[in-house]
């Protein structure tokens, strides 16, 4: 990787990573601004002078760290404003900032563009978020203002809205612009979050791991422009399919980290149903008004009985992995003991062939012919069936937990 302005990097690191440090360096900060970088030489001058102008009126010594991968001279004005420069291959936003952590200092991180349309001279409010011993602190641009112009219709009252409701309606949060890019972060949190995200959906990781860790979380109104003449922005560079991709990522990653919430509480209102459904009929059909329920309906039920439970405890997994204080893990080894659990699964399945025996012994004294549909056996060896299922998802389940509880418990004795 070629130097800046004829001066070698201060410091390299893993993967092409160059620090380069510019002459006015400041020695102990404690708000990092860590904000990538691609090719903004026509506007990365201002944004570094609003920085300085924003920590200033915070009263707070702070640093700018700029994550760039740009062939202009973004890098060059950095440092001649007083900033920082991380140089990375180009390799998406999510890893950016992934790539930053080992050169963060501040005890605090404030992330951002670097396109002078999220205004970092109003700094101050998640300065006294942190101050006030919050460990995330999301910008709103609902809550604070934007700039006609700035954001596309579409984005601003389809996307934006419809994509943080469906995240507040999965995680039970009540955040009001999921997609600000400013936004804060104790380094410590950031550390732990772990980002596996590479490119846009970043974002939505850290707002659900946020969500997952139990950080004390506030929300902060931030002032929002639209590009200044002459910048076209990243999602205009890359085609008008740019936008698409970025918000089914995110979606994705939503979805992903929010597999709980479609299994847990869905497959236990399934569960309840198939119950309902097949219970009553386990000596016979039943006959509630003009309707009568018999063998179809106790197979409808017994389904939704066997993918409800399976359902259910996956969700319960799910959590398990989640869990980032280990509060979530300890608890259902607690309600699932090995041994008891297994014990549970094991009458499940004497239950289940108790009740199908007699349909398997009908079947060989009938010349290997099925009883009338109508009688209870049939409808008992279905009972059967389902609590044989209910045996090994029980099973099965006993066991997935158990190794995903020794999994992070080695985690974290590393």
């Amino acid at each position: 990787m070629a130097s800046i302005a004829g001066r070698p990097p201060a410091q390299t690191g893993a993967h092409n990573q160059e620090l380069y440090i510019p002459d006015n360096d400041i020695a102990e900060p404690v708000l990092s601004i860590v904000v990538p970088a691609l090719n903004e030489e026509l506007v990365v001058g201002a944004f570094v002078d609003w920085c300085h102008e924003g920590l200033a009126r915070a009263g707070v010594a702070g640093e700018i760290l700029i994550i760039d991968s740009s062939t202009d001279r973004t890098p060059e004005i950095v440092l001649e404003k007083g900033g920082r420069v991380l140089k990375v291959p180009k390799r998406g936003l999510g890893r950016a900032y992934i790539d930053a952590i080992p050169f963060i200092r501040g005890q605090w991180v404030l992330m951002g563009d670097a396109d002078c349309t999220y205004d970092f001279r109003e700094l101050k409010d998640f300065v006294t978020a942190f101050k006030a011993g919050s460990r995330f602190v999301m910008g709103s641009r609902k809550r604070g203002y934007m700039e006609p112009g700035s954001n596309p219709w579409l984005h601003r009252y389809v996307g934006t809205p419809v994509t943080t409701w469906i995240l507040n309606v999965i995680f039970g949060s009540s955040f009001s612009d999921i997609h600000c890019g400013m936004r804060g972060i104790a380094r410590e949190a950031l550390v732990a979050m772990n980002l596996r995200s590479q490119s846009w959906e970043y974002a939505s990781e850290m707002v659900l791991k946020s969500v997952h860790m139990g950080l004390e979380t506030a929300e902060v109104p931030v002032r929002f422009y639209k590009d200044r003449d002459g910048r076209v922005s990243h999602h205009v560079r890359a085609g008008w399919f740019s936008p698409w991709h970025a918000a089914w990522i995110n979606l994705r990653a939503m979805f992903v980290w929010g597999a709980d919430f479609f299994c847990l509480k869905p497959g236990i209102l399934m569960l309840i149903l198939g119950l309902l459904l097949t219970l009553p009929m386990a000596c016979g059909p039943v006959t509630v008004g003009p309707i009568t329920f018999s063998l179809n309906w106790m197979l409808l039920g017994m389904t939704l009985a066997v993918v409800g439970l399976q359902a259910a405890l996956t969700g319960l997994i799910a959590r398990v992995l989640y869990d980032r204080r280990g509060d979530v893990r300890r608890r259902l080894l607690a309600r699932f003991p090995y041994d008891r659990t297994v014990g549970v699964a094991v009458l499940f399945f004497i239950v289940g062939i108790g009740f199908a025996a007699p349909l398997v012994v009908d079947y060989m004294t009938h010349g290997l012919a099925l009883a009338d549909p109508s009688s209870g056996t049939n409808h008992r060896a279905i009972l059967g069936l389902m609590f044989t299922a209910f045996a090994f998802v029980t099973f099965v389940f006993t066991l997935v937990l158990h190794a995903a509880a020794i999994q992070a418990e080695e985690r974290e004795d590393r």
